[in-house]
């Protein structure tokens, strides 16, 4: 493969305080941190990691990229997220949905999928388009 995926970079207000928070959600650790810069992963060998690079202007509008989060137990998590400093938000998404949405502490949205062993029945499943 010529290209992989090194980064997803989110612009941030405070670059330790955000970084933070996502390790505590992932159970990833701090790799590197720098005056300009945050890096986060789960482990010094990991091919992916989260970047939090500074901005100045405030978050205005939905995210046009997201997370999605495959929990063991959605119920759980959420509250153990919101715990950690995340607030619940509507974007328009249903009570009938199998995602809980929520925002990270700077106003990201992301979301908390229904537990992963429903979402392998359903990826699995052979009437799936």
């Amino acid at each position: 493969m010529a290209v992989s995926l090194h980064h997803v970079v989110i612009d941030t207000h405070d670059l330790p305080g955000l970084a933070r928070f996502w390790c505590g959600v992932l159970d990833w650790r701090i790799l590197s941190e720098r005056e300009r810069e945050v890096v986060i992963g789960p482990g010094e060998s990991a091919e992916t990691g989260i970047c939090f690079m500074p901005v100045s202007e405030p978050k205005t509008v939905k995210n046009r990229l997201h997370f999605d989060l495959a929990p063991d137990d959605q119920q759980t998590e959420v509250e153990r997220i919101l715990a950690l400093g995340a607030r619940r938000v509507d974007i328009g998404q249903s009570e009938t949905v199998g995602w809980v949405v929520l925002a990270d502490p700077e106003g990201n949205e992301f979301c908390v999928l229904r537990p992963k062993a429903s979402l392998i029945a359903f990826r699995d499943a052979p009437d799936r388009r």
